[in-house]
């Protein structure tokens, strides 16, 4: 069953004027708080659904059961370009028994997957979208972009099987199929922040701008021993033992748009007009921008977060699901007294200069594409490209509004070689509580971890996290992969603009082909991989193997990874030194090679055979080709690996 959310409307009175007036709806602040939840049921509980693919099979416990349809879904997400609230008919996740929350109101975002390691969870995903005559069809490249109405389902961050019914994402569930994944989670998972979203090459983008993404939460409560990894979740506890509250916010950018009259594209949509996401035309360099649309939380569009209590401190869990715009998330001290309803798009800037303080709220990033970091880094600005996620500790230090900001990256930080204007991204409000009137960091955010090793690890380990945290707030009992000595494989990026005949996305000089292993690796194994982009800035995504940074040098042949590095004000790279990913951004600021960083990082492919893919994660981009195929398979005990059975 879902637990429906608690989404709700307060009215606040209106304001007209003669240059426009707000609709009654556009008056009304959007309140939002963390996504429903499937609740994954135990496989014992008896339902005829089951049947279908569990006869005769011993009930097993800690084995768990979910029913996700993917179909059309009627919703209204609010335009602050018109100041109104747009009709849209879009693809979806939506609960297969339709226990959940239905209607316009409904947000455009996917329910919670909230499991634990060890556990076996089977989704039954069931395509219910029209018939495509795109899906199939024999000839031609694979990077043009079809199959809209196809799909499959990507767990990504997952350290679990490629193959199969697992975390497979070359498989194509047409319309009309129902289809089992099986994720087998290890019991040494680490617990952090994943999130899922659809994987079919040629369709991605298109599915996940229009909102088809949820959080994927893995718990756990491992101990750290002297000789064990613990989960970050055993020390992230209140004085009673209850887990500290914690926000999950889904960023997305729904870029819905509307025919105009010569029946070309337009994010000017008319009252009575219903926008979609049918055409690959609504993405490129600078349309997201352009749109006027604002990047959503939890699917509601400048929301007002449920409330804090000043002084608390909460784990909020930040999933980049959008398809290819940087998002520099800031929290500020709300010094104005304009409400949302006055904000429009082209007035951002000054909306927030007026309303917002100048200066940040430091926080403590704890982990990274859901690895937990070698120590807590204060923060007064999280960088997530596409498919990063971010946990951190949030303290609002005295009661009143905050505003969460997408500030201004870097021209070099975003995909479109520009700076683009201010976003804000929604308001949140603590109430009175224990306020904070000193520092942050390394006073209030370390004492509470002090305080709370103290009160809950065990006494063979507890003298050793405390010294921990009292050096630089170090979590090496919960950091989850151990160092690692590698051997050599190199990826370059590349957008082929001087061959005749059109754009090319390359990996390596060459686009994706779906027939073509682009890497044989052997299980278990080791490499170094250089990374580079020789045409603009993109975000590598690699499945199944995490990798950690080893090096990221400029141009001009700096090492930018240190907490406190200078990259001409780019807060992204510093203090990445040694941290474990799963995404990772390439920096090139033009468009010539000697311009590009290069990025050396290492991995292991460790417990999974079977073939995957390495991507770039500005989701059009690997539609277009710009993605390889990856195989691990075992070693033949002579230096090589094993071809099938032979």
């Amino acid at each position: 069953m879902f637990v429906s959310p608690k989404i709700a409307f307060f009215g606040v009175a209106s304001v007209l004027s003669a240059a426009h007036v707000l609709s009654a709806v556009a008056q009304e602040a959007r309140t939002v708080s963390n996504p429903s939840t499937y609740i994954l049921e135990p496989i014992t509980k008896s339902r005829a659904k089951l049947e279908t693919f569990a006869q005769n099979r011993a009930p097993f416990p800690g084995e768990v059961l979910l029913d996700m349809s993917v179909t059309y879904l009627d919703r209204q997400i609010y335009n602050p370009a018109t100041v109104r609230y747009d009709r849209v008919r879009l693809r979806g996740y939506q609960d297969a028994r339709r226990t959940g929350p239905s209607g316009a109101d409904t947000p455009l975002v996917g329910p919670t997957i909230d499991v634990r390691p060890g556990e076996t969870v089977r989704v039954t995903l069931n395509n219910m979208l029209p018939q495509d005559s795109t899906c199939g069809i024999g000839g031609g490249s694979a990077n043009t972009r079809h199959c809209f109405n196809g799909t499959n389902l990507h767990s990504h961050g997952l350290w679990v099987n490629p193959s199969g019914n697992c975390d497979n994402v070359l498989v194509s569930i047409r319309p009309g199929v129902e289809f089992q994944y099986e994720y087998n989670i290890p019991a040494d998972h680490p617990a952090s922040t994943f999130w899922y979203h659809p994987h079919l090459h040629g369709s991605t983008a298109l599915q996940v701008s229009s909102g088809m993404s949820g959080a994927l939460i893995i718990r756990g409560d491992r101990m750290p021993t002297p000789t064990e990894i613990g989960d970050l979740d055993r020390l992230l506890k209140q004085p009673d033992g209850s887990d500290i509250p914690e926000r999950v916010l889904v960023l997305q950018q729904i870029q819905d748009a509307c025919t105009d009259s010569d029946g070309g594209i337009t994010y000017d949509c008319k009252p009575g007009q219903v926008g979609g996401i049918e055409s690959y035309d609504q993405f490129g360099p600078g349309s997201w921008p352009a749109s006027g649309r604002f990047t959503s939380i939890n699917g509601q569009v400048l929301s007002q977060l449920a409330p804090a209590l000043a002084g608390s401190i909460e784990r909020w869990r930040m999933i980049h699901a959008g398809v290819r715009d940087t998002i520099n998330f800031e929290i500020r001290r709300k010094t104005g007294t304009a409400a949302l309803r006055t904000l429009t798009a082209a007035d951002t800037d000054r909306w927030i200069d007026q309303n917002c303080g100048k200066d940040t709220i430091p926080y403590g990033v704890v982990a990274q594409d859901g690895l937990t970091m070698a120590q807590v880094q204060m923060r007064q600005q999280a960088v997530l490209q596409p498919g990063y996620r971010v946990d951190a500790l949030v303290v609002l230090p005295q009661a009143g509004d905050y505003c969460l900001v997408d500030a201004a990256a870097p021209a070099a930080a975003s995909v479109n070689q520009i700076a683009p204007s201010h976003r804000l991204l929604g308001i949140v409000t603590a109430v009175e509580g224990n306020a904070v009137n000193g520092e942050i960091g390394t006073t209030y955010l370390q004492d509470w971890l002090i305080s709370a090793a103290e009160r809950t690890m065990a006494p063979d380990v507890a003298g050793e996290v405390v010294e921990d945290l009292k050096n630089d707030m170090r979590l090496s009992n919960f950091v989850p992969h151990p160092d690692i000595e590698p051997g050599e494989q190199q990826v370059v990026f590349k957008i082929d603009v001087k061959q005749p005949g059109g754009t090319f996305f390359e990996l390596d000089g060459q686009p994706y082909d779906a027939n073509r292993i682009d890497r044989t690796l052997p299980l278990n194994g080791v490499d170094e991989w250089a990374l580079r982009s020789d045409f603009v800035s993109h975000p590598f995504h690699i499945h199944v193997n995490p990798f950690q940074i080893i090096k990221i040098i400029d141009a001009a042949g700096n090492d930018v990874r240190a907490l406190g590095a200078d990259d001409d004000g780019d807060p992204q790279y510093p203090g990445l030194k040694n941290v474990w990913k799963a995404t990772l951004w390439f920096k090139n600021p033009g468009t010539d090679p000697s311009t590009s960083y290069t990025n050396t990082v290492q991995t292991r492919y460790q417990r999974y055979i079977g073939e995957f893919v390495l991507h770039c994660h500005i989701l059009d981009h690997e539609d277009q080709g710009m993605m390889q195929n990856v195989r691990i398979t075992l070693p033949d005990g002579h230096g090589g690996t094993v071809t099938g059975h032979h």
